[in-house]
Parts: structure tokens; C-alpha cells; sequence
């Protein structure tokens, strides 16, 4: 499959407070957030023309960064605005929508304190695509060797970079072996997430997940959670062993690219996508999708 390079398109990228030529947007070798992960990214669509929940997003960068020890030098308001104006200029409506901030090349070592800071949004066409049928099959889940980290050992609640290594080993992994993604266990052998979706299970009409504290709090896991108790679901977050996933009927992922997708197999486990998620599925896709102006 031929596939054409990030940095090789046609476009416009905000950078640093301009919207510059796709392929000028370039960084040098040495700088920090190469070397070291200094860097915090989001993960965002626009549906429609609106990216869904931008000012959240963009809070959540400022404070990843802060977590890093970094401020961004744009207001949440700043970001809200570079990210239409970059969805404006590259004629996008249905995209994914890609900020990054990072610390720059002027100290090389661990210690930047005087660093630059800078920050980009990229934004490419990813049409929104609701294929129940399809969706309703589910994806298959391998389980992931690496763990996440004890909070105590690393930002855990900010989207960084460095946090996202060993998603990737892991990823690779699993598709090696046939799977779509890999389910992660914590440090302390709890179920966590998957490589870069929040993950749900369904029992006996009861939506269970696992606790946020030592992975992302993703903005569609709460945005799945509140759909969820709208609809009368009740939702227990807690810790949920490894050997309870064989007592669930159903389990479904969720995050910006998964939005709400259906599991079929985890490992040695099995599950069948039933109405609960294909509803919740739904709830979703109503969610997101751009409301017609009134007459």
C-alpha cells in the first residue's frame, strides 16, 4: 500500500503564530522534544467543520504542558482560534486536527529550562465515517506485555509523548499477530486501557471501566460516561481485574480516532457486541454530528 509521507503534502500548518507552507514546517535535529519527549500533543476531529470540544482540548494541552513543566505561550482561546483558521486554510471540514508543543533546540541535556517553546496544529482529511454494520463485528485485542506507569514514576495524566512509547512496541505487537490494538494492564497487574483508547465492558446492563489514575482521563471516555447516564446506563468506574474478563457480555473502546468501537476478542476472551453498545455507539455518533441551523 502506497502511502503519502507526513511531511510531504500539500497545505498549510500553524506554527508559532503563522500558517506556513505543509513542507517548511520543519524543526531542527537537536531539538529537546526529539531527544528527550519534552513534548504534549491532543487528538482532536472536526466534524462538519466543528472541531467537537476544541476549547477542552485545547485546555487539556496547556495543561499536559504545565505537567511537563512548560507553558505554552497561547491562551486556550489562542489554540481554539489557530486550529479553525488551520482547518479554514487547508478547505477541511470532516479532519483530524493535530496541536503539538514542544521545547526547542537551545539547551541540549536534560536540564531546558531556557528553551524556547513552541507549538504547531496539523490538520488532515479523515471523512467521519459511521458504518454500524461493520463497527458491530468488533475488533480483536491482543494483551500487551508493557504496563502503565505507576503515577508516582511519570505524568500520567497528561497526553505527552514519552508516554505513548511504549503504546507503539505494543501496537506493533499485537498487529503482528492478527489483533487491531492491545489491551494494557497498570503497574499493578489492573486493567487499564488500550494503546490510545479508554476501554468499557458491559455486564448484566451495567457499563464498568476501569479508573483513570495512571492513564489519560480521555475527553471521549467522559463524554461516553455522561451519554451513557443520560440514557439511564449506570456506570461504575473501579478496578477491574484481569480475571473478570471473562464475566463480561460486552466491551467496547473509545478516543477521538476510535470513537465508540465494539471488541469481539481480548486474548483468550470473548465478547458479542450486543444493543447496549450498539446504542451507546449511536448515542455517540449523534453526539458529534454537527446540528442543521434552524430554519
Amino acid at each position: 500500500m502506497s502511502l503519502v509521507p507526513f511531511h510531504d503534502r500539500d497545505g498549510f500548518i500553524w506554527m508559532d503564530g503563522k500558517l506556513v507552507p505543509w513542507r517548511d514546517a520543519q524543526v531542527h535535529v537537536l531539538t529537546h522534544g526529539l531527544h528527550y519527549a519534552s513534548a504534549v500533543f491532543e487528538g482532536e476531529r472536526a466534524y462538519g467543520g466543528a472541531i467537537y470540544k476544541c476549547t477542552e482540548h485545547s485546555a487539556r494541552l496547556r495543561q499536559s504542558a504545565e505537567l511537563l513543566d512548560f507553558e505554552i505561550p497561547f491562551s486556550v482561546a489562542e489554540i481554539d482560534a489557530a486550529k479553525m483558521a488551520t482547518l479554514k486554510a487547508n478547505g477541511q471540514t470532516d479532519a483530524y486536527v493535530r496541536p503539538i508543543a514542544w521545547r526547542g533546540s537551545e539547551m541540549m541535556g536534560v536540564s531546558a529550562q531556557h528553551n524556547t517553546i513552541h507549538l504547531a496544529i496539523a490538520t488532515w482529511e479523515w471523512p467521519s465515517y459511521f458504518d454500524p454494520a461493520t463497527k458491530m463485528k468488533g475488533i480483536r485485542l491482543d494483551i500487551a506485555d508493557y504496563r502503565r506507569p505507576d503515577p508516582a514514576t511519570a505524568p500520567s495524566t497528561s497526553k505527552a509523548a514519552g508516554l505513548y512509547m511504549i503504546c507503539t512496541i505494543s501496537k506493533h505487537r499485537a498487529e503482528k499477530k492478527g489483533y487491531a490494538d492491545a489491551l494494557m494492564f497498570d503497574w499493578q497487574g489492573r486493567v487499564a486501557e488500550c494503546t490510545g483508547a479508554n476501554v468499557f465492558f458491559i455486564k448484566d446492563g451495567q457499563v464498568h471501566t476501569p479508573l483513570a489514575d495512571c492513564f489519560l482521563d480521555g475527553i471521549t471516555r467522559r463524554t461516553v460516561i455522561d451519554l451513557c447516564r443520560k440514557r439511564g446506563f449506570e456506570v461504575i468506574e473501579r478496578r477491574i481485574m484481569p480475571e473478570e474478563l471473562s464475566s463480561f457480555n460486552e466491551c467496547f473502546i473509545t478516543g477521538t480516532a476510535a470513537e465508540v468501537t465494539p471488541v469481539s476478542e481480548i486474548g483468550p476472551y470473548f465478547y458479542t457486541p450486543g444493543n447496549m453498545s450498539k446504542t451507546i455507539m449511536e448515542d455517540y455518533t449523534a453526539e458529534v454530528t454537527p446540528k442543521a441551523a434552524a430554519a
